[in-house]
């Protein structure tokens, strides 16, 4: 059975761009536009395998949408990777603090992007 990636990203280019990326791979994905509305999909039964979510967002930010996942029963030690274009290493720290499991910054190559997907997610 495909893992499922759930991608949270306010860039509907950047959605299209690795919906269609992953599921050429052989991966089942969901996306969302904002935390918020990623929040919903979750507490509405989503359980994806991974969850890759961009850091910028209107509504609600990629750093409280970790917090407020890993709060969630289940979602404790779901990988998250952040994808997103802020570097500075503050950002790393308070997305780790939040409980990020690894931190990515766009643009990322397709073979670093699923390098790390195999590293986080066993069986990928």
């Amino acid at each position: 059975m495909a893992k499922t990636i759930f991608l949270v990203d306010d860039s509907a280019t950047m959605l299209m761009s690795l919906q269609r990326t992953l599921e050429i791979a052989g991966f089942s994905v969901e996306t969302s536009e904002d935390g918020v509305k990623a929040m919903e999909k979750l507490i509405g039964g989503l359980k994806p395998d991974l969850i890759i979510t961009d850091i910028n967002m209107p509504n609600m930010g990629g750093i409280e949408f970790i917090k407020k996942a890993r709060a969630l029963s289940g979602f404790r030690f779901l990988p998250i990777l952040t994808l997103t274009t802020e570097s500075q290493q503050n950002k790393r720290d308070e997305g780790k603090q939040a409980g990020a499991t690894g931190w990515l910054v766009k643009p990322v190559g397709s073979t670093d992007l699923f390098k790390i997907i195999k590293q986080v997610l066993p069986g990928a």
